[in-house]
């Protein structure tokens, strides 16, 4: 969709004012900027709160940018700067238990004193934020503010018909594997994550927030206005217990300059049989995760093209190194210009790439535990969009044989064109138009709750 294209929904915005915030991360960053600009074009006034690496990108966008003052400036490359005892926490439920306290839950007292002092100049009608933002109660109870968050991430309600949020776990179907979930449930909000509840109840307590009996990862879905979600329906496991201010939107990706520019392309792109994109992700910085595994299974290959895009993070070395003619390797290439070409996309399982992959028709190959990857690729497997490594680190037989598996079985490629036949049923920018409309208009409810199975009647024709 054009950024300017108007569809008439809310009339334009007259002047109302919308924050955009988020946590400082590109995955919660990227996917608001395409509504961001999509709002800003139809008369809303748009501005955005955001830590220091984001202020280029804000200002590129013609967008006023607020930048932290209270609230920490982490992002990406100073994490573990920031928190030097990080590290020490190496299974995947210690680092998650980490992360959830120290880069979300205590920063949302900082994010709250910053967007009051903002409130002081920019008296904003809205705030829209990842789902993820941790001042969203704070907005929406305190300054009694509606709040549009974005689901960036898998819905992570807790829901009577599945296993607790966090793990990965894949919905179970037998009696006594729905017991197990049950169980489940109570041990992770009791045992596996009770130090974050714990801190997340004792700060809303503090500013009189009544916290329910929510986890913590139930709490930012329930208490948000609205909560639109990237993707749809069939990438996300079923519950008949849904949230009633859950709507799906499909997948809301990043806004891309209109400026004319020169397409990337190789000749080699239609010189070998099968194309293999391989990626780390722009949080994870060590490409012997995933790449150098997908380019230790392949180099010299005569059939197989590698296309390996490092976010620049050790491309000199590696392009010394893998210097195969069946290799390419740069520091980003547009997904746009080369995912046409390819057959498999192998990473880490970021939700917005994996959103992206599944458009551009290719299977998926994913690798990657941390950062919420877990329940990312937990999905991919499950609905049989590609093969779920269950690792952060595959040894090059193990990448080999999932990315030839995926060639060689069609069921992949038959259940991605599945999914991407249901995104393009779905406008992103003109669902959040209406919605953004009906919660400034105080009408939430007038489209009606939807569940997974209904919400397609929200869908552009």
């Amino acid at each position: 969709m054009e950024n300017n294209k108007y569809y008439g929904y809310a009339g334009n915005g007259n002047g109302k004012k919308i924050l955009f915030a988020c946590v400082p991360a590109d995955g919660h960053f990227n996917p608001l900027t395409g509504l961001a600009m999509h709002l800003k074009s139809i008369g809303y006034d748009v501005r955005w709160y955001a830590g220091d690496a984001y202020e280029e990108k804000v200002k590129k966008m013609g967008i006023p940018w607020y930048p932290f003052q209270k609230a920490l400036n982490l992002n990406g490359d100073n994490v573990d700067e920031l928190f030097p005892d990080r590290e020490q926490h190496k299974s995947q439920i210690a680092k998650l238990n980490y992360d959830l306290i120290n880069v979300f839950i205590l920063r949302s007292t900082e994010y709250y004193e910053d967007i009051r002092e903002i409130y002081q100049t920019f008296p904003f009608d809205l705030m829209i934020a990842d789902v993820t933002f941790s001042a969203t109660p704070f907005v929406k109870e305190k300054m009694n503010i509606p709040v549009i968050g974005i689901g960036i991430i898998p819905i992570t309600q807790t829901s009577k018909d599945l296993g607790p949020a966090g793990l990965g776990l894949t919905p179970a179907t037998s009696f006594f594997g729905r017991r197990k979930q049950d169980i489940m449930r109570f041990i992770a909000d009791q045992f596996i994550f009770r130090k974050s509840n714990k801190v997340m109840r004792r700060i809303f307590r503090e500013y009189d927030i009544d916290p329910g009996p929510s986890n913590v990862f139930d709490t930012l879905t329930r208490k948000a206005t609205l909560l639109l979600q990237s993707g749809t329906p069939g990438f996300e496991f079923e519950r008949s217990d849904l949230a009633s201010n859950i709507r799906f939107i499909g997948p809301l990706l990043p806004y891309v300059s209109p400026r004319e520019r020169k397409r990337w392309y190789h000749e080699k792109l239609e010189q070998y049989d099968k194309v293999i994109i391989v990626t780390q992700g722009t949080v994870e910085k060590d490409p012997d995760k995933i790449i150098v595994p997908t380019l230790e299974a392949f180099k010299g290959s005569t059939s197989h093209l590698v296309v390996a895009t490092t976010g620049g993070s050790g491309t000199a070395a590696l392009q010394q190194k893998y210097a195969a003619d069946n290799i390419i390797i740069e520091d980003f290439i547009p997904f746009d210009d080369v995912m046409p070409y390819a057959d498999v996309y192998v990473s880490n399982g970021g939700y917005g790439g994996v959103l992206l992959g599944i458009q551009h028709l290719l299977p998926l190959v994913v690798g990657g535990i941390h950062e919420g990857k877990l329940e990312i690729n937990a999905r991919v497997g499950y609905f049989k969009l590609g093969v779920n490594m269950k690792t952060e680190k595959p040894t090059p037989q193990q990448l080999k044989e999932s990315v030839l598996e995926v060639l060689s079985n069609d069921i992949y490629k038959q259940q991605v064109k599945k999914l991407a036949a249901e995104f393009n049923r779905y406008d992103p920018h003109l669902l959040c138009e209406q919605y953004v409309a009906e919660v400034l208009q105080n009408n939430v409810g007038s489209v009606g709750n939807r569940s997974m199975a209904n919400s397609k009647t929200l869908v552009s024709n």
